[in-house]
């Protein structure tokens, strides 16, 4: 696959989605159920965190036993991320930041992936790599919405998924900025309500956030 047809396919991806849930998730045994509470709320395209030991075995039982689920990989820092992200079926891969090595790494592998960024230069050395779907992180603390739009003077053709301080409050407002393909983050799945097996309250809250941002 070029890397065209790679970007493509992440902005596609990410643009169905409107809502990417950004999850870490502690015990093996919640993995399938959470992602089977979130397809049941409309959110498809699911982001799985590295950042906890059962990560990959919970990426592959949704892959595996959740179908309707479009699950990524995120909190990819180096290549062997990314390797293991390919290996286990990942349809996507989303970094937090990126490092040349990094981006080499991902312009040569087959996975669709957005780098992480949050300053011009960032931003620079990602397009250099080929990479103009890049994930603004974090977005609220790297400057919000104005630095998005000072971002998007001298970079028009970049497309953005801003995560970090998104929220219920202010997931319409990112959305709505035009270089805005989806907005991240894990208000969608509060841990306490994974940690207590609050499935239904999950798809409530999916259902609701899902009705009012296809409308806004």
């Amino acid at each position: 696959m070029t890397e065209t047809a790679k970007q493509h396919q992440i902005a596609e991806l990410i643009r169905q989605a409107i809502v990417i849930p950004v999850l870490t998730i502690e015990r093996l045994e919640d993995a399938v159920p959470l992602a089977k509470a979130l397809v049941a709320g409309g959110v498809r395209t699911l982001e799985v965190t590295l950042r906890t030991a059962v990560a990959v075995d919970a990426a592959k039982a949704m892959i595996a036993e959740v179908p309707e689920a479009i699950v990524g990989i995120g909190t990819i820092l180096n290549g062997d991320d990314l390797a293991r992200a390919e290996a286990l079926g990942a349809r996507f891969g989303i970094s937090p930041g990126a490092t040349p090595e990094l981006l080499k790494a991902a312009a040569a592998s087959r996975l669709p992936f957005a780098p992480g960024i949050a300053t011009a230069s960032e931003l620079m050395q990602a397009l250099a790599h080929g990479f103009d779907v890049v994930k603004f992180f974090p977005a609220e603390q790297a400057g919000g919405i104005k630095a998005l739009r000072a971002l998007a003077g001298p970079f028009r053709n970049v497309r953005v998924c801003p995560t970090g301080g998104i929220g219920e409050a202010n997931a319409a407002t990112w959305l709505a900025e035009p270089n805005v393909l989806a907005v991240g983050g894990s208000w969608l799945c509060p841990a306490a309500d994974i940690r207590a097996g609050n499935w239904a309250g999950i798809t409530a809250m999916c259902a609701r956030a899902m009705k009012s941002l296809k409308s806004g």
